[in-house]
């Protein structure tokens, strides 16, 4: 498996691993119709990969066999509470034909590693409330539940949330 930085013609991969990891994931959080219709060719529209400015969202694509298998979007956190020096692990999904292979153990890594050496010092996430598997992940690599919760829209879609922190030290 190689770790690199997402590049343009990878757009389609990410949406690929992007909607088969909500749909695996968020079964029983999110309504069956609306999992069921998400299309990964509406999602590629999205991605820009091409932006290299450090200062932008970044996204690191694992991959295996040619394939994207899992990616990792970091960049600087947006939260008007969060402390100077925080960055934010914006998203982390693994396909679901590669969960349990140490996929996203690498990705985490690897967005810790690059945060850090952007400057940031700490890092925040947001975590769909009732994942579990999810929280037991980030809890395994050091982050903790900060006990703040919002609710907003993302994916035409309104999601609860919860933030996970962690040091980069």
């Amino acid at each position: 498996m190689e770790l690199r930085d997402a590049r343009p013609d990878d757009a389609m991969g990410v949406a690929r691993v992007h909607i088969r990891s909500w749909q695996a994931a968020y079964r029983g959080l999110l309504s069956e119709e609306y999992l069921n219709g998400l299309r990964a060719e509406d999602r590629a529209a999205h991605y820009d990969f091409s932006d290299v400015n450090p200062e932008r969202p970044a996204t690191i694509v694992a991959v295996d066999s040619s394939a994207i298998i899992g990616f990792a979007t970091i960049g600087p956190c947006a939260d008007k509470d969060v402390a100077v020096g925080t960055g934010e692990l914006m998203a982390l999904y693994v396909d679901p034909v590669a969960w349990g292979r140490g996929v996203g153990r690498r990705l985490i890594g690897e967005a810790r590693s690059r945060l850090h050496s952007r400057g940031f010092s700490r890092a925040r996430l947001w975590v769909l409330a009732g994942n579990i598997r999810a929280e037991r992940f980030y809890r395994r690599d050091g982050w903790a539940h900060s006990g703040l919760r919002r609710s907003q829209r993302v994916w035409s879609v309104d999601v609860d949330e919860a933030a996970y922190e962690t040091s980069l030290q």
